[in-house]
């Protein structure tokens, strides 16, 4: 008994996202949960598949994670980062003792 029929195009379908859809996707299933207390300050954006997560973020150990999961989404090309980690504290320069 035919079930239906599955043209070329078919499984090729995912791939035809808008980087839009794309964008909003890694930014709420993602960014959101990995990067919640600083997502904020982490731009998501999309060229032709290729993902870009840019900004500054309070904790850099995710990006890892973060990359497994933003390349596993369909439809997504490449991935890079510009993520850059918390500000260090500036300490005050050393006083020398005058003897």
């Amino acid at each position: 008994m035919l079930q239906g029929i599955v043209s070329r195009a078919d499984p090729l379908q995912v791939f035809l996202r808008s980087d839009d859809e794309l964008a909003a996707e890694i930014r709420r299933d993602i960014v959101g949960h990995l990067f919640a207390v600083s997502h904020g300050d982490l731009r998501v954006t999309v060229s032709d598949g290729v993902v870009t997560l840019s900004g500054r973020v309070r904790d850099t150990s995710p990006i890892p994670v973060a990359a497994r999961l933003v390349r596993a989404v369909e439809g997504v090309v490449d991935v890079a980062f510009d993520v850059t980690g918390p500000t260090p504290l500036r300490t005050a320069p050393a006083v020398g003792c005058d003897r």
